[in-house]
């Protein structure tokens, strides 16, 4: 059986809130509002596991020298409108906005950044949908992980909105660096590694 990551959308033209979210089954799926709108997708497939365990390392053992913030990986609600919440695959919050957004239960905000790691099914959504989500909210950096395509689109806020700073490749031997994490560059063939 092939291995797939297909993104439902559930909508029946009612705007849904976070209280209807608090409702939604813990079966396993991840469970989002946009725009009201209701959207399941399946567990990942083991690729983007892998690809999130790598890239959460890196970060993890940075982060554990320069205590610039935290990172948290899914499940962990992002909380950004009553109408918006969403679960990001990896997220950071800086220490100077910590205190101001994040809970004990989830974030009340948008994060400093915001990593979405895709699959064929849900390529769409990350690149359109979810940027222009992130973006209209603030968050100050995207990065979307193609596991297909071994490649990441770094989006980073620029004034009010969002511009695309890189498109990087396992295959150019790119590394990814972020002005979040001074001094860190993250190599993709350690990102991308089996």
């Amino acid at each position: 059986m092939p291995e797939r990551d297909e993104m439902k959308r559930t909508g029946s033209g009612v705007k849904l809130t976070y209280d209807d979210f608090l409702l939604f089954p813990d079966d396993g799926k991840r469970h989002e509002l946009i725009d009201g709108e209701h959207y399941v997708t399946p567990s990942p497939i083991q690729k983007h596991q892998r690809i999130a365990w790598n890239l959460n390392g890196l970060l993890y053992g940075y982060l554990q020298s320069n205590r610039v913030g935290r990172a948290f990986m899914a499940p962990f609600d992002v909380v950004l409108s009553e109408f918006d919440v969403v679960e990001p695959d990896l997220l950071f919050i800086s220490g100077e906005r910590r205190a101001k957004i994040l809970t004990e239960k989830n974030v009340q905000g948008a994060p400093d950044l915001v990593v979405e790691i895709g699959s064929p099914a849900t390529r769409k959504r990350d690149e359109t949908i979810k940027r222009r989500l992130y973006d209209r909210f603030g968050v100050s950096e995207y990065w979307v992980v193609d596991p297909e395509l071994d490649t990441i689109n770094v989006y980073r806020r620029s004034g009010e909105r969002f511009e695309r700073a890189a498109e990087l490749t396992l295959e150019n031997g790119d590394s990814l660096v972020s002005p979040l994490f001074p001094g860190l560059s993250l190599p993709l063939s350690k990102i991308f590694e089996d």
